[in-house]
């Protein structure tokens, strides 16, 4: 991985373009939103492989992430909370529950931060309209 400054911002080329990084927004990525779309895509990605696996029939996900800084510690990630919203017909609280923790211990960007940043998880299961 190479990451170039450009005057404005650090750009990397990446299979799927190029990424700029910048403190300023309007130039690019700011790193805290790339350091929470991490945890949460890797998240993601780790319980769709779950329900995949447990042949549950999922027909969206979607994860929100709310953000706690410490302005008085260089703005530090200090808590990270997701809620996943999941729309199945299969799927029960109690499973949603497990597969929760099924996907904190096998996210490798959950299980690098958990020492340093608080990461808490809901759900909300969404039942399709027949």
């Amino acid at each position: 991985m190479e990451l170039k400054f450009n005057g404005t911002a650090y750009e990397m080329e990446t299979n799927f373009g190029e990424l700029a990084i910048s403190a300023d927004d309007t130039k690019g990525f700011r790193p805290f939103q790339l350091m929470v779309a991490s945890i949460a895509g890797c998240s993601g990605t780790v319980m769709k492989k779950i329900f995949t696996k447990k042949r549950l029939d999922i027909n969206d996900i979607t994860i929100k992430a709310d953000v706690t800084r410490n302005p008085e510690k260089a703005d530090r990630i200090e808590a990270i909370h997701m809620t996943f919203v999941v729309k199945s017909n299969d799927l029960t609280d109690n499973a949603m529950e497990k597969i929760i923790e099924l996907t904190r211990k096998n996210c490798s960007m959950v299980q690098s931060v958990q020492d340093s940043i608080a990461i808490t998880e809901s759900f909300e299961i969404v039942k399709d309209e027949c």
